[in-house]
């Protein structure tokens, strides 16, 4: 499979495949394809299929199939941001913000992810559960806004704002601190919590998560009455 990324703000991943060859990716993702891609939708069984759902995935799953001869197939993201082509294999899985998956090669598998501190799942921005991208292949994700990248040595700790963690490497220790001061609390407008990240591994971060979009937009509609 090769692949191109284009576009910008709203990019799009153009993939090119070998006759036989399979992308999977959630429902609604595909944009265009070339007639000899075959469709198959399915669960992939029912814990998986939970699993999805519960990380913010859909349940079933399109399966894309170059048949006859070579295929192409484009991806494109839900909203304005990056598509970043992350390597999956033996010894390297990766922890992603719910919704992140588009879409990957077939070898890719997209599993549930249960944070191991319980203060983690419920206050550091995402939610109790996050994906799990294993197994052998290339996934595409998505981040919202602008892509930043930085390497942590082990113990190495940075902190990030709810929301703006889009990646990590499984390596990756993921926590949650509270803001210190009632008057930051009240008055500063970060909320009560920030993420800790702590190496060793790789995490990527997000300039503009959805979540803080849709406040932004919400806080300028006029209320009813």
């Amino acid at each position: 499979m090769r692949y191109n990324i284009q576009g910008d703000p709203m990019p799009v991943v153009i993939c090119e495949l070998d006759p036989g060859e399979s992308m999977i990716t959630e429902r609604g993702s595909m944009v265009w394809m070339s007639p000899n891609m075959k469709m198959e939708t399915n669960a992939g069984g029912f814990g998986k299929a939970i699993g999805r759902m519960f990380s913010g995935e859909a349940i079933f799953q399109n399966r894309y199939t170059a048949v006859g001869g070579p295929g192409m197939i484009a991806f494109a993201s839900s909203f304005p941001g990056n598509i970043r082509a992350i390597e999956i294999g033996p010894g390297r899985s990766v922890i992603a913000q719910k919704s992140a998956f588009l879409a990957s090669t077939s070898g890719v598998e997209l599993s549930v992810h249960f944070q191991k501190r319980f203060g983690a799942g419920f206050f550091g921005g995402e939610g109790f559960i996050m994906q799990r991208l294993s197994g052998s292949g290339i996934a595409f994700v998505e981040i919202d806004g602008s892509a930043v990248e930085y390497q942590l040595a082990p113990g190495q700790s940075m902190i990030v704002d709810t929301g703006n963690l889009a990646l990590a490497d499984e390596t990756v220790s993921i926590d949650v601190q509270t803001v210190k001061g009632a008057k930051n609390v009240l008055f500063g407008g970060e909320g009560l919590f920030n993420t800790v990240v702590t190496g060793p591994g790789k995490i990527t971060l997000q300039t503009m998560p959805l979540s803080t979009f849709v406040g932004m937009v919400a806080s300028h509609i006029p209320s009813k009455g």
